[in-house]
């Protein structure tokens, strides 16, 4: 039986480019080669693309550029192609491909314009489509749909680059401190700041506009975050539920890859009636928000036992110590397991 062939892109023209060199070095050598042949997709950051033909580990240690061949390749939006086109010296070469599975985190990556792309081309996407990606990413719209069907969120507003100050400082007298001030769209907690006070709401703007020109302000929740991971379509698998400890400050970029002073208990320590009840409320979120195959739902719990949407990671980090792979392993799916029923869903 001929091997299916699958495409694996990583990189990204993305604030979150080497988080995903590290998520798609596990996925790829995690993957059944005597089932599938893969095809490593490389884009740089200047959002360059290249199929690899080289060591795995080049990836890792983001070498991957200079140590291998690089040819370039586009996606054919033909769909009778049904995959790339490479471009070299010689000329042009289709390489036809049974799926994509785009490991790719935060901006260009997860946000639904590769997503796009890819359905353009008529080659199955793994992961979230165009909506879900888009609408997930989308702090805001994600956070009023959700609400509408009667979901806790945070209070918050929202505030742009040609926001003015005295517009800013009248509309964030709705909301009490301590704040946190994050880029509408950007992943893995990149810009974002919490704030205990008016004076350092400058600063904190000032640096979620490195990554957005729209800004979310919300009010923080007294509690604790809480995960649930979620595989499937209509019938879905939901790994055990997670919880961040937080000796200070909040879960931010180096936490997330360090955790120099917060840890990560899963199971969560809460009760088990509490846990049934995260669960429900993820998986009513993932299908509210259109996701499918896989994704990461983050909550808080308040003191009062209440649930708030937090995000969707629709490619939550996908290393061997990750959460998600984490909180399926809690329930007995392995890492390679986790990878082959990804793959076996679009295949």
């Amino acid at each position: 039986m001929d091997k299916k062939k699958i495409g694996i892109l990583f990189g990204g023209c993305s604030p979150e480019y080497e988080v995903s060199l590290e998520s798609a070095y596990s996925v790829i050598t995690s993957i059944q080669q005597e089932k599938y042949e893969v095809a490593l997709i490389g884009i740089t950051k200047d959002g360059d693309w290249y199929k690899y033909e080289g060591d795995v580990e080049n990836i890792k240690q983001n070498q991957w550029r200079e140590k291998g061949k690089c040819t370039k390749i586009v996606i054919s939006n033909n769909k009778k192609d049904r995959g790339l086109i490479e471009i070299s010296q010689n000329g042009t070469k289709l390489l036809k491909l049974d799926a994509i599975f785009p490991v790719l985190h935060g901006q260009n990556g997860e946000d639904g314009t590769v997503q796009g792309l890819i359905e353009l081309s008529g080659i199955p996407l793994i992961g979230c489509g165009v909506l879900s990606s888009s609408l997930c990413m989308d702090k805001y719209t994600s956070h009023k749909l959700v609400e509408s069907y009667g979901i806790k969120v945070a209070k918050s507003i929202v505030i742009n680059d040609k926001t003015t100050i005295e517009e800013r400082d009248n509309r964030i007298k709705t909301l009490k401190y301590p704040l946190f001030i994050k880029p509408m769209r950007a992943g893995s907690s990149f810009g974002i700041t919490k704030i205990d006070s008016k004076k350092e709401l400058d600063s904190a703007i000032q640096t979620a506009l490195k990554y957005d020109t729209e800004i979310i302000i919300e009010e923080n929740v007294d509690g604790i975050e809480v995960g649930c991971a979620i595989l499937g379509k209509e019938e879905l698998i939901v790994g055990e539920v997670d919880e961040i400890e937080l000796s200070k400050g909040f879960f931010d970029y180096t936490e997330k890859y360090t955790l120099k002073t917060s840890q990560i208990h899963c199971p969560a320590r809460i009760g088990i009636e509490k846990q049934k009840e995260i669960k429900q409320v993820a998986q009513k979120i993932y299908k509210i928000l259109k996701c499918k195959d896989f994704a990461r739902v983050d909550m808080f719990l308040d003191k009062e036992g209440n649930v708030y949407f937090n995000e969707i990671n629709t490619i939550p980090g996908f290393t061997a110590h990750s959460r998600y792979p984490n909180m399926m392993k809690q329930i007995g799916i392995s890492f390679e397991e986790l990878v082959q029923r990804l793959i076996d869903m679009e295949v």
